[in-house]
């Protein structure tokens, strides 16, 4: 049921977003924790260094992560309705992390403690900046007058054109987070081949080729968004960078040539994507029109 009260639009720190644009854009931000070198913090504290981070895993530092938790939700969830709001919430992919289970657990209790309050929790089934380009584009119809029960069906109908292709350095990093079996990662790594990856309609993490040598990889991924985009409206694409933001910069470049497209958000990968898909990672988020296969 509709009403008149104002919403906010939330979501967690793996979306990437820039702190700019979550600050001028009035979003909510809930912080995914991870712990490197006997320290814990969480993504939403803007002292982290993120070159720092990643420079401490190329010295061998393995950081672990950990999830949005229920009560951290609830909390968050429960500020805004006390203030008035309704609350559209964008979670991390279930395919990746309990952080949309979590969320919706604390959404649940909140509804139930204020019924007059609307909180809704979507499974973005999406990272990083996939994840934060579809709350750019729930901004956008917030922006335009849409309801929150508007945007949320939007975003709902719309999550499989979310496409995410990326590619890593280290092929190690993945098989620490058993995306690949140890015999990859060291053949690969000897041979200089590059896996190219994408997110798939469930939101898991799935490979869809390999290349030799780092250049050709991120090409790889280029060539592969054309067939993707025809038809689609893109007017920006998100990339987003384990500490390679000249090669992000390269890949937008190429893009811009390529598919005449040109706006484009930059943005470090945070810490919790970071420690499972390591320093060096290239990610390209677009919308496409659909996510099979990624050919």
């Amino acid at each position: 049921m509709e009403n008149n009260r104002e919403f906010i639009i939330s979501t967690d720190t793996n979306s990437d977003l820039p702190f700019s644009f979550i600050d001028e854009n009035n979003i909510n931000l809930m912080g995914l924790g991870y712990t490197m070198d006997g320290v814990t913090r969480f993504s939403d504290d803007r002292t982290i260094d993120p070159h720092d981070f990643y420079e401490r895993m190329r010295a061998g530092s393995m950081p672990t992560t950990m999830q949005i938790n229920p009560e951290q939700a609830e909390k968050s969830f429960e500020a805004l309705v006390t203030q008035g709001f309704d609350v559209l919430h964008i979670a991390f992919s279930s395919g990746l992390s309990g952080s949309y289970n979590s969320a919706e657990m604390g959404a649940a209790e909140v509804r139930e403690r204020y019924p007059e309050a609307n909180v809704v929790v979507i499974d973005s089934l999406s990272a990083s900046l996939g994840q934060g380009l579809m709350v750019y584009y729930a901004v956008q119809l917030k922006k335009a007058g849409k309801s929150l029960e508007e945007t949320a069906a939007w975003i709902e109908s719309h999550r499989q054109n979310f496409l995410h292709y990326f590619t890593v350095e280290d092929l190690n990093h993945l098989y620490r987070g058993g995306r690949v079996s140890k015999a990859t990662a060291v053949f690969g790594t000897m041979l200089g081949i590059k896996p190219v990856m994408y997110v798939d309609a469930e939101g898991h993490l799935v490979p869809m080729g390999k290349v030799r040598g780092r250049k050709q990889s991120m090409l790889d991924l280029i060539n592969r968004m054309g067939p993707k985009m025809e038809g689609m409206d893109n007017e920006i694409v998100f990339i987003s960078h384990g500490d390679a933001l000249d090669e992000a910069k390269f890949c937008a470049e190429e893009i811009k040539k390529k598919y005449k497209i040109k706006n484009f958000l930059f943005n470090y990968i945070a810490p919790t994507i970071g420690a499972h898909s390591g320093p060096g990672t290239i990610a390209i988020f677009f919308l496409g029109k659909d996510r099979t296969e990624g050919k």
